[in-house]
């Protein structure tokens, strides 16, 4: 009997049109979930086979290898990354982070860099603290607590997938499945991609059991699956993620080996 193949995915609502129905699709995948970023840490450390990692730790390991064409993107406004600020962008010194994902701060540092030249002293926004609790200038939020109206007293907010969008004309990657090196994927592959194609079927289902988890309404939470987040890794997608990548590697946030291939 052969050993299960061990997949790690998001426990985020974004992601769960690409598991819907995984379990039985892939009987022979032991899925587990975790954060994004100790998704990408087991994935290094041997301890999953597959995860469904943050695009800027794929650029950490030019052994990596994307495994299907599902993942987790936008080509406009993605509601659940964004940037608030209690100065103008411009004068934005110190900015607080928000631990859940890498990639989403690599982007945010890239877009004020890029748009503003400001590059702030960066603090850490605990899992679970409240945007009240830090005295930074601007704070990162993603996740689903992000898609809520903020607290506090802030003067603008950016929604960073709407932001990059336009600013590079390119969709945005935030996460795609990956695969270390060794790993037999055949039959995986194309089961993550049927499970996607099941999910995106089956998005008012999935609304209707995630609204109340997320603090939506069910309409609101089938809107936000189905207007603001892209499930395919299609060839405009893998331009955009190359660019991302050169501008990662510009900050020295990853290797310079890293490609999208």
């Amino acid at each position: 009997m052969h050993a299960k193949i061990k997949v790690g995915a998001v426990s985020y609502l974004n992601t769960k049109p690409l598991v819907y129905r995984l379990d039985e699709i892939a009987p022979y995948a032991d899925i587990s979930y975790d954060l994004p970023s100790r998704l990408a840490d087991q994935l290094a450390r041997g301890e999953l086979d597959v995860a469904l990692i943050p695009s800027v730790e794929y650029f950490q390991e030019p052994s990596y290898d994307i495994v299907s064409n599902a993942c987790i993107g936008c080509r406009g406004p993605v509601l659940s990354v964004k940037l608030l600020t209690r100065v103008p962008f411009d004068r934005i010194q110190t900015l607080a982070l928000d631990e859940g994902s890498r990639t989403s701060v690599a982007l945010v540092r890239i877009l004020l860099q890029q748009r503003f030249g400001v590059t702030p002293r960066l603090e850490s926004l605990p899992i679970g603290a409240g945007v009240n609790e830090t005295e930074a200038d601007a704070v990162l939020l993603i996740g689903d607590r992000a898609i809520h109206a903020p607290e506090g007293s802030f003067i603008e907010e950016w929604d960073l997938g709407d932001q990059w969008c336009k600013w590079a004309e390119l969709p945005f990657v935030f996460a795609m499945w990956v695969a270390r090196p060794g790993v037999n994927t055949a039959r995986l592959r194309g089961a993550l991609e049927e499970a996607r194609d099941e999910g995106l079927g089956n998005l008012s289902t999935i609304a209707a059991q995630e609204a109340a988890v997320a603090g939506l309404s069910p309409a609101a939470c089938l809107s936000y699956l189905r207007d603001n987040l892209h499930f395919y890794f299609g060839p405009r997608e893998r331009s955009g993620l190359e660019l991302f990548r050169r501008h990662v590697v510009a900050l020295r946030v990853a290797s310079a080996d890293a490609s999208c291939r």
